[in-house]
């Protein structure tokens, strides 16, 4: 379909915000000061997301979004282009157990994804839990959990809308029938089942005390489960249990902060007996482990910024005995797993990666071939079989499975999606350019080929830039949808990211936070002065960390954006880490409690940078009720305060849900509604006028 440019939409849009009026919002200021500065926040008010003069202002607020959407035109158009894309045959990675095949599925037709079972590589799919059948709640879904190693027995999750929350049940694989036993509704940290099949240890977090592992004898009842680890830890410590592959080890990780300030990890030999025992609490660095066979493997940071493998005897984990199987590298690892006898490390290579293989002791068996550059996943296969799964993306290619077999390094197509896309039709490269302080961002562009580059295009700008998360080619719709209306995707890797490592990642914490919002606003010159757009005609977009940047980029350069869409953001970072989950967050950002942290956070908080009479661009605040981790009030409070500050002409609107969160919870249909929401209107504020 080709998507025109008709300046009409724009004209249309603004007719129709002359006719809508913002809806009024009561000013209730609460003063306080802290560390001698005084600070008032006027609407503290909406920080009570049940109280009925919220949920009443809540309620003018969905139908004035609605209202502004609604009345854009090119929206009907990005709606069914969007369908296109979404209505099809979608498949998870599978995993094997037993000769049995496991993964979610969701039909072009469906609104949902199911649980299925192959029984072999080539048997035909069973629907084994339909979440239809559990709610006509599309908002409700279902993932899987665990799957014993006989492949008889399945734990999954039921999830009610966007939560993080969910229940575990067991399914009996022989029977088709759910066993008696079921985890309550409650945010989970791993649930494993012993091999015999006697009991269950699961992690489950509770905002007073934080995470707590237990064991629960199965057919018994839960009032009866014993806890058997996590005391003197508290709420910013997240603890997770698992057992191994073939059963034997029972495994915990500590984690304290995200990102972790330091992770602990713990074993016990569940055949031998005896109690859990330390293998690393003394350190503080991070360790992401996994069991194979009798060793634990260690990818971490301890000692190696760019990361590297340690290799731990289960039989005798003295520290003196640990073996370095993996050493670090020029370039960072961005993930470790073993599967078929073997160590599958992916490295990012200037953002592009590179999966290595080696054997347990760690000689290098060569590199994985990869489809091209875009972004690799392998999958946690069993340690005894020959073969393994991963899926590959890019900007202009779908997530595609593969099959790969160790014996003859052959790669065979699981499952590809039939996404109505011509990558052949797109250009993707990777500029550079400089920061404010001269440091060097990579870049990737994507457009069609043959575009003129007139310095008029509309630009979708994204970046997240926190967490040492690395943001890699991934398939997106929202790219497809404005590539082919003659736009230009951009997505910079900021400083904050894992990208380079960790020194990459401390350059975007604490007090060095501002680099990454610097990092962004010079991306989006760099774009100008490169002659592919203007100001004006730039529309960025970050959803949680990244709704973060996209706060602090429209607060601090307001004249440098067109439209924004700011998605379960967190943007009062004076109070974040009093609600939910947000002191996990305290060793990314710093908290308001240390004066010296408060200082840099109070300079950049986008809540507390919005000024009287800045005239700020378009802007779309989205979140939901149902988001248990990032709390919705961060975006109910700044959209209160910009609509009452702005002196622009241009909207700011809030787009809000009562089901969906942090985690998703929406059915396929209204993933393309909302979706056709906010992508229409970035693009109806930034579309080349003639």
């Amino acid at each position: 379909m080709n998507l025109t440019r008709l300046s009409a939409f724009a004209l249309a849009a603004a007719a129709l915000a002359a006719t809508l009026s913002v809806p009024p919002t009561p000013v209730h200021p609460i003063t306080e000061t802290l560390h001698g500065v005084t600070i008032t926040d006027p609407y503290r008010w909406l920080e009570d997301q049940d109280s009925p003069e919220t949920r009443a202002w809540l309620d003018a607020q969905i139908r004035y979004t609605q209202q502004f959407v609604g009345g854009i035109a090119v929206r009907d158009k990005i709606k069914q282009r969007l369908s296109q894309l979404s209505r099809i045959d979608t498949y998870g990675l599978p995993t094997e157990r037993h000769g049995r095949y496991f993964f979610s599925r969701r039909l072009a037709n469906e609104n949902r994804a199911s649980i299925c079972m192959r029984l072999g590589l080539d048997g035909k799919d069973e629907v084994l839990v339909n979440p239809a059948d559990i709610s006509n709640d599309e908002t409700t879904s279902v993932f899987i959990s665990g799957i014993t190693r006989d492949g008889r027995l399945l734990t999954y999750a039921v999830r009610r809308g966007g939560e993080d929350e969910s229940e575990i049940r067991f399914l009996d694989l022989e029977s088709r029938k759910l066993l008696p036993d079921s985890l309550p509704r409650a945010r989970y940290y791993g649930a494993a089942i012993k091999e015999d099949r006697s009991g269950l240890f699961y992690s489950r977090y509770t905002p007073d005390q934080g995470s707590r592992v237990y064991y629960h004898a199965m057919g018994k009842p839960f009032s009866d489960d014993r806890e058997i680890f996590g005391q003197g830890h508290g709420p910013d410590t997240i603890i997770g249990a698992q057992t191994s592959e073939d059963g034997r080890y029972l495994m915990i990780e500590v984690v304290i902060g995200v990102p972790p300030k330091k992770v602990e990890v713990w074993t016990q030999d569940l055949h031998a007996g005896g109690p859990l025992r330390p293998i690393v609490n003394d350190v503080d660095a991070e360790f992401r482990p996994f069991i194979r066979g009798d060793r634990l493997y260690l990818w971490t940071n301890w000692k190696a910024p760019n990361w590297r493998v340690l290799s731990v005897s289960l039989h005798d984990p003295a520290r003196e005995k640990w073996q370095e199987v993996v050493p670090e590298a020029k370039w960072p690892i961005d993930g470790a797993t073993g599967a078929a006898g073997r160590l599958f490390v992916t490295y990012l290579e200037d953002v592009k990666p590179r999966v290595k293989q080696f054997d347990p002791a760690g000689k290098y068996l060569g590199d994985m071939p990869l489809p091209g550059i875009g972004t690799v996943f392998v999958s946690e296969g069993r340690w005894d079989s020959s073969d393994t799964f991963f899926y590959y993306t890019s900007f202009v290619e779908p997530p595609t499975t593969y099959r790969y077999t160790i014996s003859d390094q052959n790669e065979k197509i699981w499952f590809r999606p039939a996404v109505p896309i011509q990558p052949e039709d797109y250009e993707v490269k990777q500029v550079w350019y400089e920061s404010k302080d001269k440091t060097r961002v990579p870049m990737f562009l994507v457009h069609r080929k043959g575009l003129q580059l007139d310095g008029n295009r509309p630009v979708f700008l994204t970046g997240y830039g926190g967490f040492a998360s690395s943001e890699t080619p991934d398939f997106s719709r929202e790219a497809a949808v404005w590539t082919e209306m003659g736009g230009v995707f951009a997505e910079p890797n900021l400083r904050g990211g894992g990208e380079y490592g960790e020194d990459w990642h401390h350059a975007g914490m604490f007090e060095k936070k501002q680099n990454v919002f610097d990092d962004f606003i010079a991306a989006a010159e760099w774009l100008v002065a490169n002659h592919y757009t203007q100001p004006s005609k730039i529309a960025i977009h970050g959803v949680s960390n990244g709704g973060l940047l996209v706060g602090a980029a429209i607060t601090q350069r307001p004249d440098l954006f067109g439209a924004a869409v700011c998605g379960y953001p967190l943007l009062d970072m004076l109070r974040y880490q009093k609600f939910k989950v947000g002191s996990y967050w305290v060793t990314e950002y710093g908290s308001s409690d240390d004066p010296k942290q408060f200082a840099y956070l109070r300079q950049y908080s986008p809540y507390h940078n919005v000024h009287k009479g800045t005239k700020y661009p378009a802007v779309m605040f989205m979140t939901g009720d149902f988001d248990t981790r990032v709390d919705p009030l961060h975006a109910r409070k700044m959209a209160a305060l910009m609509q009452a500050s702005t002196g622009s002409d241009k909207p700011i609107l809030l787009k809000y849900d009562t089901k969906s969160g942090h985690s998703g919870g929406r059915p396929v249909s209204q993933q393309i509604e909302d979706d056709a929401d906010w992508i229409s209107f970035l693009w109806n504020a930034t579309e080349p006028r003639p």
